[in-house]
């Protein structure tokens, strides 16, 4: 097959990774996915300086060019490697039709990546229209605190954290790493509790009874 020849292999390696993606979420892995990707945050600090709002646009600028922050995180990684991958085979194909020789891999990998990351941008403006507005909303982590979590794997306790389920305020799932805030307090899996502060990527929470929860319960 053309894809696997050595001159074709960052294409193919670009493709293997898109088979992965797809196969994730087929096989119910792609909640990790789905964490990462509601995770991704774009802000960007001003700097410090005469020249620090200058600078910080210019980097706002320069991601939204990108398309970074337009879609969801996983969607601009995916275009982008099947652009990556569909340009450089195009690339190869046409050269070696030209001249009976394909172009050094390493050459061809950068054309195509210089071809892929512009366009890649391009596609998703109009893609950023047809989603649902609250897809592209990236929030800081800061503000999940004061949210419902729920465990979903192991049982928290201090200094052995478990992974959890938040959703922000636009309905966007984040997975985070929880412990309980008091001493001697284990949350275990499937439990709904309260985080109530942050401290780096560790979350602390408290138990309570949500009386909304239990109205629903019954």
């Amino acid at each position: 097959m053309t894809l696997l020849e050595p001159h074709n292999l960052p294409f193919a390696a670009a493709a293997i990774l898109l088979i992965f993606i797809a196969l994730a979420q087929v096989i119910g892995m792609g909640d990790l996915f789905e964490g990462a990707d509601a995770d991704v945050d774009l802000d960007v600090d001003v700097i410090d300086g005469p020249n620090g709002a200058d600078a910080s646009g210019f980097v706002a600028t320069a991601l939204s060019l990108l398309g970074i922050g337009r879609v969801p995180f996983l969607i601009w990684l995916t275009l982008l490697l099947f652009l990556f991958a569909g340009i450089g085979v195009a690339i190869q194909q046409t050269i070696i039709a030209a001249t009976g020789n394909p172009l050094p891999v390493l050459l061809a990998a950068a054309g195509a990546g210089a071809a892929a990351v512009p366009l890649n941008g391009i596609l998703t403006r109009p893609l950023a229209q047809l989603l649902p507005q609250d897809e592209t909303s990236a929030v800081g982590l800061g503000s999940l605190v004061r949210r419902d979590a729920v465990i979903q794997i192991g049982t928290a306790r201090p200094g052995s954290p478990a992974r959890s389920k938040v959703l922000d305020a636009h309905g966007q799932p984040h997975f985070v790493m929880v412990e309980p805030h008091d001493p001697g307090t284990e949350l275990t899996e499937g439990e709904t509790v309260l985080l109530v502060r942050r401290e780096g990527e560790i979350f602390y929470a408290v138990q309570y009874e949500n009386p909304l929860l239990a109205l629903h319960k019954g």
